[in-house]
This record gives structure tokens, C-alpha cells and sequence, in this order.
């Protein structure tokens, strides 16, 4: 049985496919693994989908990775030592489903939307020895985590899809045009998409990620 450091909830690859793919979620601040975890039926079969829910309960089925004030001007100030242990317990986690499940780095993307792509961002700078790319909906770089970025070389090969409402009023565009921009002299390939709506993941913006996804899978050469 698979035994995590954190809730989660998951929905295993179809059995057809010999080289199966391990997605990996996070949800935003207030919500729970419920949440991304009822996109699973849109991921692709070739994806185990693991929906991970944040350690630090809100409210009722509310949780946050850490927690963050908002200045008068509208600058974020984050608790650096929750986000720091929340980094540590979604390597854990995803360390010990890659082994349980036997689906190497190379087959690991890391994602999230809101503060779990801010998480999932973070988790790519970080530690990217252990997946292949990430996927971040409507998230921000945080600049507290730039002292503990892993050296370019260690980013080669690494993917990652950036998405972004043009209309979010939480987390601005700006900050996913940022994404972007901070990756240009790096070796990761970077798809950036801005889509029509607000902070929410809109169908359109969701087939493009999807399409996204079966093609890293088809372009590693996966087999079933």
C-alpha cells in the first residue's frame, strides 16, 4: 500500500501501458486534494494521477501549503519556514510514490494550481532531479526560494507548462509572463499560455495542458 507524508488521493494508470507516467497535484490555498483530483477523469491513462493535500488545515476540508499576508500595495510576504517544510514533505512524497509505484524521475510531473503551482514551480527549481517537468496554472515564482535554485545543469532536459488568465484578479498575469522571463537562460523548455477568464482553470486552457502532457509522454517514446 502506498504510505505518504500527506493525504492524498489517486487514480492509477491503466494497466495496458508498460511505461506508465506518474502525475503529481497540488491545489490552492482554502481547498483540498479533492479538488484537481476530479480533473483526473480529462488526464490521460498513461498517468498514475496522485492529488496531495497541503499540511496546514484552515478550516473544515480548507488547507494551505503556507501562510502569506498581502501588503497594503499589494506585495506577498510568505511564511518562508512553512513553505520551506512544505517543499520537504512533497519531496518526500514524491520520492516515495516514484519508487513504490517503480515509475522513474523521467516519468514524474509535478503540478499544481494557484499556491500548489507556486509549489510545484518551487519543487522544479529545487529539486528538479526528481521529475521530468512541471505544470503550473495561475501560480508565481517566489523569490524566497531563488537562494536555493539548483544549478543550470541540473535543469537540462526538464519541461515545464506556465498557463495564466488574462483576467485573474488573485495572482495578476504578470506574474506568469515572470515564469516565463526567468527561464529564458536556463536549458528548461518552457510553453507559456495566457487563456480568456479569471483565476480558474477554464476547458480550453485544461484540453491545451492535457495535449501538453500526452505529448511528453509521446515524445519520451512511451510504450504500451
Amino acid at each position: 500500500m502506498l504510505e505518504l507524508p500527506l493525504t492524498f488521493l489517486q487514480r492509477p494508470a491503466a494497466s495496458s501501458f508498460s511505461k506508465p507516467w506518474l502525475l503529481v497535484l497540488m491545489h490552492g490555498v482554502g481547498s483540498n486534494e479533492q479538488d484537481l483530483f476530479a480533473l483526473s477523469p480529462q488526464i490521460p491513462d498513461q498517468f498514475h494521477v496522485l492529488s496531495l493535500r497541503a499540511p496546514r488545515r484552515m478550516g473544515p476540508g480548507s488547507f494551505a501549503w503556507f501562510d502569506f499576508t498581502v501588503e497594503p500595495g499589494g506585495a506577498r510576504t510568505i511564511n518562508e519556514q512553512q513553505e520551506a517544510a512544505s517543499r520537504i514533505l512533497v519531496a518526500r512524497a514524491i520520492e516515495a510514490a516514484s519508487q513504490y509505484l517503480g515509475i522513474p524521475p523521467e516519468r514524474v510531473v509535478v503540478g499544481g494550481f494557484s499556491q500548489g503551482g507556486i509549489m510545484a514551480l518551487s519543487m522544479l527549481l529545487t529539486r528538479p532531479e526528481l521529475m521530468a517537468a512541471a505544470l503550473v496554472w495561475h501560480g508565481r515564482l517566489l523569490p524566497e526560494v531563488l537562494p536555493f535554485v539548483a544549478p543550470n545543469d541540473a535543469l537540462h532536459g526538464r519541461r515545464l507548462w506556465v498557463s495564466h488568465g488574462s483576467h485573474d484578479n488573485v495572482i495578476a498575469p504578470s506574474h506568469g509572463q515572470a515564469i516565463a522571463h526567468h527561464f529564458v537562460n536556463t536549458p528548461v523548455t518552457v510553453s507559456y499560455h495566457e487563456f480568456p477568464g479569471a483565476h480558474e482553470i477554464r476547458p480550453s486552457e485544461l484540453a491545451q495542458t492535457v495535449a501538453w502532457l500526452t505529448g511528453l509522454a509521446t515524445h519520451a517514446g512511451m510504450t504500451r
